[in-house]
């Protein structure tokens, strides 16, 4: 019996670290995907491969521990995670394809949770809806990663593009950005789980300043719902280039990082900023015009992805 599921990468507009403080986000499915394929392994211990990552590992689901073949060990406590606690711990093979750039920003992790949990209640016969498959990757990013937002793990199971509001619901946003955006990324991976963990500890020594930048960028957000429902696309860049300013005052920006900021703007954008969590990754421009000229811009130095929406979020055959 095989299964599989795939789920989109996602891009951060607004919101990133505010949200984990009960602040709004917004968030777009993106067409870059993780698929996975669950099938009985064709030996007696349980297998997690990936050609497109050159990776292969043996695991132990029970002990959660694995054993390295090739490759570096990246997205593997993930699927470990997931095994040890929805799994038999019969001996399953897990094969990985992925065209989302791992530690960019772009939703990798919660595309390879979601779409691993998707495969293995098919797998299992499990019945789920969207709504406690969004809540379990969710808590599996927690468990791996010590603190996570549900926006990423959303947006890969719901597709489109969402607002998440202060009370975590979701709010659909039916409108077709007719605006071009251009995401690129170093290859400095950003570490989520740690830089979660540096805003806080910042929080934490200084709460007043901290907590307004915090409101402040939640008040930027629903501009931004406010502009995108209006049609009022030319405020975004303003908006973002706002919105950077504050990033950068938390201390998630690096020069590789900044240097795609203001690179993509002296192209042509009209705005730009890191999605995500920063601390490497990506940087996300809006380009009414010149979309071509930030792309080679950024792609000359960096990685450059022209960005497409998807409104499609998980599917399981």
């Amino acid at each position: 019996m095989e299964t599989m599921a795939s789920a989109p990468g996602k891009t951060i507009l607004f919101g990133e670290h505010a949200v984990v403080y009960g602040e709004p986000a917004i968030a777009g499915a993106v067409n870059k995907r993780a698929t996975i394929k669950l099938r009985e392994s064709p030996v007696d211990v349980s297998i997690f491969k990936s050609d497109d990552l050159g990776f292969e590992a043996e695991l132990d689901t029970i002990a959660k521990k694995y054993t390295l073949k090739k490759g570096k060990p990246g997205i593997i406590n993930y699927i470990l995670e997931i095994l040890s606690k929805y799994h038999d711990h019969s001996p399953i093979e897990v094969d990985l394809s992925l065209d989302i750039p791992i530690g960019s920003g772009l939703g990798s992790s919660a595309a390879v949770t979601v779409s691993t949990l998707a495969a293995l209640f098919k797998y299992h016969g499990k019945k789920f809806d969207k709504f406690s498959l969004a809540q379990k990757a969710h808590e599996v990013e927690i468990n791996v990663q010590g603190v996570a937002s549900p926006l990423d793990t959303r947006v890969s199971t719901f597709g489109g593009l969402i607002y998440l509001s202060r009370d975590k619901n979701i709010d659909r946003l039916n409108t077709n950005l007719k605006s071009s955006f251009v995401i690129g990324y170093t290859s400095k991976r950003g570490n989520t789980g740690r830089m979660v963990k540096s805003v806080k500890s910042l929080k934490q020594r200084n709460p007043k300043i901290i907590n307004s930048i915090i409101k402040t960028m939640g008040n930027i957000t629903d501009e931004a719902k406010l502009s995108i429902v209006q049609g009022r696309e030319y405020r975004l860049g303003e908006l973002m280039n706002i919105n950077q300013g504050l990033l950068d005052s938390i201390g998630v920006n690096t020069n590789e990082l900044s240097r795609m900021v203001y690179l993509a703007r002296k192209a042509g954008a009209s705005g730009s900023k890191i999605t995500g969590a920063g601390g490497g990754g990506s940087i996300i421009a809006c380009c009414p015009r010149n979309q071509d000229k930030v792309f080679n811009a950024l792609n000359y130095y960096d990685n450059a992805i022209k960005l497409n929406f998807s409104k499609n979020g998980v599917f399981v055959k």
